[in-house]
C-alpha cells in the first residue's frame, strides 16, 4: 500500500466510516494473469471485494457485458469493491465501466502489459479456462487482441493506474490491493509506467511469415519487444509452420494451428497488407474531422470490394486524434477490425519493433517525388536508402495531388532486408496550409474531392499490385494463362472469368479512374512503369513494366518469364510477361471480344484505348502471330502496314465527319510494352484525364513516336524502321505545337488548351496529320 488513510473520525457518516469502494479495471490479453491477479489479492484482503467475469457471469457460462455492469453496479450497492476481470483493451471496451465511478466510488485499472510471448504460452499451456480460450486457437486470439491493445489514460475518468510489465511489477499491485483495508484509499496517478509508447507487443505473427526475421533479432527477457532468436527462426521457403512447432520454440507445448487461421486478424494464406498514414493531415494541415470520414468511406469501400488483404493506419504520436476519430468511426461503420487496423509506431519498422509484417507501405510525399522535407517522406527515404530514390526516379519525377506511384523495393534495400517491405506506394493529398504550394485556401469542396482520388489511387494502386502478384504466382505453376488461376476467394460472388469477353477489360480494371463506382471484379490488374499509372497510352492499365519485372527477380513470386529471341540484326531480346499478352490474345481471338472490337477483318483488329489520352484514340491490331512489335516488321509485312494505315485512316476521317476541329496523328511507339504490333490513331488535342505525366505526354510528342507513313517508307526502303530510345520518354515537357517547355502537365495542358501556333513543318509536309478538308488548307 503505497498511502493510507488515518483512523477515521468519530461521528462520521455510515458512507464515510465504511470508506470508498474501488472499481478496479484489470487490462491485459487473455493468459497475462487477471483471473489469478484478483484471486491473490482476494484471499487475504479484508477488503469485500467481487470479481465480475464475462466468462462466467451467466450462471457460470459466457454471457455480455450488460450483465457485467449489472452485477457490477450491484456489488457496488452493497458496499464491495469490483474487480472488472474482462480483456478491456481498448477504450471502448472499458467506457462503460469507467463511468461506475462516483464520489463515493473511485476507478482504477492496473494495466497487465506482459510480454505477449509469457501469454501466449500461458494461454496454450492451460486447461480448464472457464472461457475455454486455451489450445492452439489462443495463441492466434491473443497476439490479434494486442494488436488492438490502447493503454489507458487518466482522463478516460481513471484516478489511478498501475502499469505492470513484468512479474516483480505484479507482485507489487497484488500487494498494494491486498493490503487495501475497507477505510483506505490510494493516491491518484499513473504508476510503473516506464515506456510512453503503447507498441503493440510481438505476438506471435512472425513466426508464421515467409520471411526469415532478421539476424539482429534476439530474445530479451522483460522487454516488450520479445524478439526471437536465430535458433528460432523459420525457413525462408516454409509456407507456414504448424503452432505445435512455434509454440515448441516458444515454450516446449504441443498444439497445432490450422492453415489459415488469422494471426494479427491477417489471414495467414496469401495475405498483402498495406500500412499507410494519414495524408495531408500533418504539414498540409487538412482538417481531421474531415480527413477522418473520408479514410473510413474509402477503407470500407475498398474492404468491401476485396478480400485477403490488410489495411494498417500508422501514427508516429502517442494518443493520435487522427486514430482516435479513425477508430470510432470505423467501429460505428462495424468494419472488420481484422482486416483495418490502427498501430502507433515508426512506419519504416514495424516488423522490428512491432511484429507486424507489412509488404506495403504509403508514404506522404512531395510532388517533386524527392527525400528529405521532414516527416514521413524524409522517414521512409532514409530508412529505403538510395535504392528507393532511384526506383523512384525510374518510375515518375512528380506527382500532382490525389495521385499516386507504385514503386517496387529493390532487394538490396534496407527497408526490404530488414522489414520485408516489397513496395512503397507514394501519395500526395490536398494542400490546405497556405505556407506550402498549391495550397487550396478553405476550399473543402475540392480538398475533399481530392483527398478521396488520394485514397483511391493508394487502395488500387495496392490491389493491383497483388492482383499482379498472384498472376505471377500462378503464371510460375502453370505455363497457361495466369488470370485463369486467381483463387476463387479473392472476389466476392462468382470466380474471376479470364477475359470473358475482352481482354481489354483488364485494362478496364486499372486504378485511376477515380469517378467509376462499379465494384472491382477482383483486384485490379498491376500497372506499373515509369509513373506507375499505365505504360504507353495504348498499352495502359494492363500490368507491370518487364524492366521491373527484372528489378523485381528476387522476389519468390515472381512470375516466370517468357523470353522471345528475334532476328531483327539488332540482337535485341524482348521479354513478354504473360500480363504483357492480352492484345495478344485479342488480335489472334478477336470473336471472343466482340464486345470491344469496332472492326475486325483477316488482316487487323480496331478497338477503342480503354485509357485514351486525347479525345478519340484507337488501337489498330495486327492479326498475324509473331509480328510482336515495330522492331519485328521487314519488307514482306509491308502491305499489312498499307492495310492498317488505311483502316487507320479511315476511322480517322470517320471521326473528323462528326467534328471537324478534331487534328489527327497515327504511328508506333518504338518500344511498346505489350506484345503484338498496334498502331495508334490519336487526335492531338491531348484533352484527358488518364494523361498524367511526362512519360504518357513524352511517348506520343517525341521521335519515340514513329509516324505510321514515315515507317512504311522506311520499310520499303531500307527493309527495317528506325527505332528510337526510352530515354526519350524523360526528356522536357515541350507543346507538340509551339515546342515551348512547361515544367509538369497541368501547366503544359493549360498551355495546349490555348495554343493556335500552326503544327512543326515535318508533320505537315510529310502528310502526318490527319484534318479536316477545309482544316487543311488553314493549317497549311
Amino acid at each position: 500500500m503505497e498511502e493510507d488513510c488515518e483512523e477515521p473520525w468519530k461521528g462520521v457518516s455510515a458512507e464515510e466510516e465504511r470508506g470508498k469502494c474501488v472499481v478496479l479495471i484489470l487490462i491485459g490479453a487473455p493468459g497475462s494473469g487477471k483471473t489469478t491477479f484478483c484471486n491473490h489479492v482476494m484471499g487475504p484482503s479484508s477488503r469485500p471485494w467481487a470479481r465480475i467475469c464475462q466468462d462466467t457471469i451467466a450462471n457460470g457460462k459466457s454471457g455480455t457485458k450488460s450483465q457485467c455492469l449489472k452485477s457490477a453496479v450491484e456489488a457496488l450497492k452493497d458496499g464491495k469493491s469490483v474487480f472488472i476481470d474482462r480483456c478491456n483493451l481498448d477504450r471502448e471496451q472499458r467506457a462503460e465501466f469507467v463511468k461506475l465511478g462516483g464520489p463515493q466510488v473511485d476507478v482504477h485499472a492496473v494495466v497487465l502489459d506482459l510480454p505477449a510471448r509469457l501469454c501466449i504460452s500461458r494461454s496454450v499451456k492451460r486447461t480448464g479456462h472457464e472461457g475455454n480460450l486455451q489450445g492452439g486457437k489462443a495463441a492466434a486470439v491473443v497476439n490479434r487482441m494486442l494488436q488492438k491493445k490502447e493503454l489507458p489514460k487518466l482522463n478516460e475518468g481513471f484516478s489511478r493506474i498501475t502499469f505492470c510489465q513484468n512479474e516483480s511489477d505484479v507482485q507489487g499491485a497484488i500487494n498494494t490491493y491486498s493490503a487495501l483495508g475497507p477505510l483506505d484509499s490510494l493516491s491518484s496517478g499513473c504508476f510503473g509506467q516506464k515506456d510512453s509508447n503503447p507498441k503493440v507487443q510481438l505476438g506471435i505473427m512472425k513466426f508464421l511469415k515467409k520471411v526469415e526475421p532478421p539476424d539482429n533479432m534476439v530474445s530479451h527477457e522483460n522487454s516488450s519487444k520479445e524478439y526471437v532468436s536465430k535458433e528460432e527462426s523459420l525457413e525462408k521457403d516454409k509456407r507456414y509452420m504448424g503452432l505445435e512447432k512455434i509454440i515448441s520454440s516458444v515454450d516446449n507445448a504441443d498444439n497445432d494451428l490450422p492453415e489459415g487461421s488469422l494471426v494479427g486478424g491477417v489471414a495467414l494464406n496469401d495475405v498483402h497488407t498495406l500500412a499507410f498514414p494519414s495524408i495531408s493531415t500533418s504539414d498540409f494541415q487538412f482538417n481531421h474531422e474531415k480527413a477522418s470520414d473520408i479514410i473510413v468511406e474509402k477503407v470500407d469501400e475498398f474492404l468491401n470490394k476485396v478480400e485477403n488483404v490488410g489495411l494498417v493506419l500508422v501514427d508516429l504520436a502517442v494518443g493520435s486524434h487522427m486514430l482516435s476519430l479513425v477508430r470510432a468511426k470505423a467501429a460505428q461503420k462495424n468494419i472488420d477490425s481484422k482486416k483495418f487496423s490502427m498501430v502507433v509506431g515508426n512506419i519504416t519498422r514495424l516488423h522490428t519493433e512491432q511484429g507486424l509484417r507489412c509488404s506495403v507501405i504509403a508514404n506522404a510525399t512531395n510532388w517533386r517525388l524527392k527525400p528529405g522535407g521532414g516527416g514521413i517522406n524524409a522517414a521512409i527515404f532514409s530508412a529505403a536508402g538510395q535504392a528507393l530514390e532511384i526506383a523512384t526516379k525510374e518510375k515518375a519525377t512528380s506527382l500532382r495531388p490525389g495521385s499516386s506511384v507504385l514503386v517496387p523495393l529493390p532487394p538490396t534495400s534496407p527497408l526490404y532486408k530488414r522489414e520485408g517491405v516489397t513496395h512503397v506506394i507514394h501519395v500526395l493529398g490536398p494542400n490546405m496550409n497556405p505556407q506550402r504550394p498549391n495550397c487550396l485556401g478553405n476550399d473543402y469542396v475540392k480538398g475533399c474531392s481530392v483527398l478521396r482520388e488520394t485514397y483511391t489511387s493508394l487502395f488500387d494502386n495496392f490491389a493491383s499490385m497483388v492482383r499482379n502478384q498472384i498472376a505471377q504466382k500462378g503464371s510460375s505453376q502453370n505455363c497457361g494463362p495466369v488470370y485463369s488461376e486467381l483463387p476463387e476467394n479473392l472476389v466476392h460472388g462468382n470466380p474471376i472469368d479470364p477475359f470473358p469477353n475482352t481482354d481489354q477489360k483488364i485494362k478496364r480494371e486499372g486504378r485511376h479512374d477515380s469517378d467509376r463506382n462499379k465494384k472491382y471484379k477482383g483486384l485490379p490488374v498491376e500497372q506499373t512503369t515509369k509513373d506507375s499509372e499505365c505504360q504507353h497510352s495504348g498499352n495502359s492499365g494492363v500490368s507491370e513494366s518487364i524492366e521491373n519485372t527484372r528489378s523485381m527477380s528476387g522476389f519468390s513470386d515472381v512470375a516466370e518469364v517468357k523470353v522471345q529471341k528475334k532476328n531483327d540484326g539488332d540482337g535485341a531480346n524482348k521479354a513478354w510477361g504473360s500480363w504483357a499478352q492480352a492484345l495478344h490474345r485479342m488480335a489472334l481471338h478477336p470473336e471472343q471480344h466482340k464486345e470491344s472490337v469496332l472492326e475486325m477483318s483477316d488482316d487487323v483488329v480496331v478497338l477503342n484505348d480503354l485509357y485514351p489520352k486525347a479525345k478519340r484514340h484507337l488501337l489498330v491490331l495486327s492479326r498475324m502471330d509473331g509480328l510482336d512489335r515495330l522492331a519485328d516488321v521487314r519488307r514482306e509485312h509491308i502491305q499489312l502496314l498499307r492495310k492498317m494505315n488505311s483502316v487507320g485512316l479511315k476511322w480517322a476521317e470517320k471521326f473528323l465527319c462528326d467534328d471537324a476541329s478534331l487534328i489527327f496523328r497515327m504511328g508506333y511507339h518504338s518500344v511498346p510494352s505489350m506484345r503484338q504490333l498496334h498502331l495508334h490513331v490519336i487526335s492531338q488535342d491531348f484533352n484527358s484525364h488518364h494523361l498524367k505525366n511526362k512519360k504518357h505526354w513524352n511517348s506520343f510528342n517525341t521521335v519515340f513516336f514513329r509516324d505510321s507513313v514515315d515507317v512504311i517508307e522506311e520499310i520499303d526502303k531500307y527493309g527495317k524502321a528506325t527505332l528510337n530510345d526510352e530515354s526519350l520518354l524523360g526528356t522536357e515537357l515541350r507543346c507538340h505545337r509551339c515546342r515551348s517547355a512547361h515544367p509538369n502537365i497541368p501547366r503544359l495542358k493549360s498551355h495546349i488548351s490555348n495554343c493556335k501556333v500552326p503544327f512543326p513543318a515535318t508533320l505537315l509536309q510529310n502528310g502526318n496529320l490527319v484534318v479536316a478538308p477545309a482544316r487543311a488548307v488553314k493549317e497549311a
